[in-house]
């Protein structure tokens, strides 16, 4: 926990200036509130012994004296609230962007491991709790103590005996506080993992909204929802349990401090021990006392909340990536398309069996390889070895005779074009889509790539063409479009090295022809993997790789293949 503090604290770092003030006007803040309640005692003290005109002019002095603090108590609180709450938004913006760029950084294997709702309540839900303990926490604190010390020296002045018979009950509430706040950290870590769950249920049903409700399983998806939400509820019931016992305990504890004061009180007055003006004061100054125990109450259902979720940011942030630079790694210039596979074998994290077994292979630049085989024979996995989106279990891809672990990971990416079955294509226009490829690309190249990838014509039927708004995943575009869109995408970026990944397979007749041009004119004269699923496509291809789970198990021409009548053979028979 320590070291979690350590960090937190690292966050003001950018922010000391502002941090310091936040403090001293919190500290001013503090005085104020202890001076206020004063003037009460010297008035009954002295007001018997003062004619009426001096008495009033006296109480209308300080009366003007005290707004001055009212108006300098308006001004310290405002600070707090206002330019405190800013900074508190900065460090969460700073947090935001550091783990936003962690995420970046992490690869596919860590992705096949999470939810995508998990992952963004990290971001927001937790990141906000965070700013609030950032920011209300330390303030919160130094207003606590300054009120605590300074109301119990005021009142020990006042009268000692009255403030040990107040301060006796200190010790038992605070083992009170101690013991219920370790099950309220419990409590509320079980809130955060069972909101994170929600939110992952959340977005899972919204991104397949279309799936649900083309089998009218919306009453399944209510149900699977309402157990996860049961979850979160149980889950809040029980935080709120050990909340209420803890607030209602605390509260019982400053209840029962006035009534020992008003009691011990009563007794030292009618011994002479206490005078009457003393004891107006001092119920005044347990209330300035009490107040700062009920922001500690507040605070430490903050702290509570800001902690179990800076716990689970540092969760991630602990997350080494798999796939990283070497120190030393350097860039990859002047890529021709040369690709070695030397003794490749690969299994994922969870996986005992291997899925690609001692693959070597050589691709001349500028081939046309297809790669072919029954479901789950890894040629996807052979191809995301290239751009080093999983790492090789043993042996090593060399790109030009270079080891791509010891190029950095983006000149090896940027120099790899990918086009897949499954398109993505971000919110936003058709241009922004395919600037992706190439961000500092001028309009010009980016129509000249559309225009390559048969593209621009249909563009330039949209309503506001290269401007309209295809919606989330360009779900307002065909399967054809939105392929063509990514085809353009590549053809902007302009890669030496091509891979296709059944891009053409959930296509109907007329698309598939017009994207196979796109992607036969993108293909030229750059070295290019072809993921086939209809065989019937890659007859052309200068080489076909036949991939099963013991490795590449024939290679050849289409023709040179069907006359093995082997693997392939069959295959093709099947798919014909």
């Amino acid at each position: 926990m320590r070291k979690n503090i350590k960090k937190m604290a690292s966050y003001y770092k950018p922010y000391i200036g502002t941090f310091c003030l936040d403090m001293f006007f919190a500290f001013i803040a503090s005085l104020v509130s202890l001076i206020i309640p004063l003037p009460v005692r010297y008035i009954t003290q002295n007001i018997d012994q003062m004619t009426p005109d001096s008495a009033v002019t006296l109480i209308i002095k300080i009366g003007i004296a005290l707004i001055v603090l009212v108006v300098i108590q308006f001004v310290a609180q405002y600070y707090i609230a206002y330019v405190g709450h800013v900074m508190g938004a900065k460090m969460e913006y700073n947090m935001r962007a550091e783990i936003f760029a962690h995420y970046q950084k992490l690869s596919f294997a860590f992705y096949d491991e999470q939810k995508v709702g998990q992952l963004m309540s990290r971001v927001t839900s937790d990141l906000f709790e965070i700013s609030e303990l950032l920011h209300h926490g330390p303030e919160n604190i130094a207003i606590s103590f300054i009120k605590i010390i300074g109301a119990f020296i005021i009142l020990f002045s006042i009268s000692p005996y009255m403030a040990l018979a107040a301060f006796a009950l200190l010790p038992p509430m605070f083992t009170y506080a101690f013991f219920m706040n370790k099950r309220m950290k419990r409590a509320f870590r079980e809130n955060r993992v069972k909101i994170a769950e929600i939110n992952s249920q959340i977005e899972d049903n919204l991104s397949g909204i279309r799936v649900v409700k083309s089998f009218a399983n919306e009453d399944i998806e209510k149900g699977k929802f309402k157990k996860g939400n049961d979850a979160f509820l149980v889950a809040k019931r029980n935080s709120y349990h050990y909340m209420g016992l803890f607030n209602s305990g605390i509260n019982a504890f400053t209840v029962l401090i006035n009534i020992v004061v008003i009691v011990s009180g009563g007794i030292f007055m009618a011994k002479e021990l206490v005078a009457v003006e003393d004891f107006v004061t001092f119920l005044l100054y347990i209330n300035v006392f009490t107040d700062p125990i009920r922001m500690l109450i507040d605070f430490t259902e903050q702290f509570q909340n800001g902690y179990t979720g800076f716990e689970r940011f540092l969760e991630i942030l602990a997350v080494e990536p798999d796939i990283a630079d070497v120190p030393g790694a350097k860039e990859l210039k002047d890529v021709k398309g040369n690709i070695r596979f030397d003794d490749v074998s690969f299994k994922y994290k969870d996986s005992a069996h291997r899925v690609l077994r001692h693959i070597n292979l050589e691709v001349s630049a500028g081939s046309y390889v297809a790669l072919v085989g029954s479901s789950g024979g890894g040629k996807t996995t052979l191809c995301s070895l290239i751009p080093r989106f999983y790492e090789v279990t043993n042996g090593s891809i060399s790109v030009d005779g270079k080891d791509i672990r010891e190029v950095t990971l983006k000149s090896l990416r940027d120099n790899i074009g990918i086009v897949q079955q499954d398109v993505y294509l971000f919110a936003g226009t058709v241009y922004e889509n395919i600037l992706y490829g190439k961000p500092n690309a001028t309009r010009e190249e980016v129509v000249q790539a559309a225009k390559l990838a048969n593209a621009h014509e249909f563009i330039e039927e949209l309503p506001n063409g290269y401007d309209t708004d295809i919606g989330q995943r360009g779900v307002k575009l065909s399967g054809g479009q939105k392929q063509r869109l990514s085809i353009a995408r590549v053809f902007l970026k302009n890669p030496p090295i091509l891979i296709f990944d059944e891009a053409t397979s959930a296509l109907d007749n007329e698309s598939e022809n017009i994207v196979k041009e796109s992607l036969e004119r993108l293909a030229a004269n750059r070295t290019t993997f072809v993921i086939a699923h209809r065989l019937s496509t890659i007859r052309n291809a200068e080489r076909i790789l036949v991939l099963t789970e013991n490795g590449i198990e024939e290679s050849g021409t289409h023709d040179e293949l069907m006359a093995k009548q082997g693997i392939y053979a069959q295959l093709y028979k099947w798919t014909k």
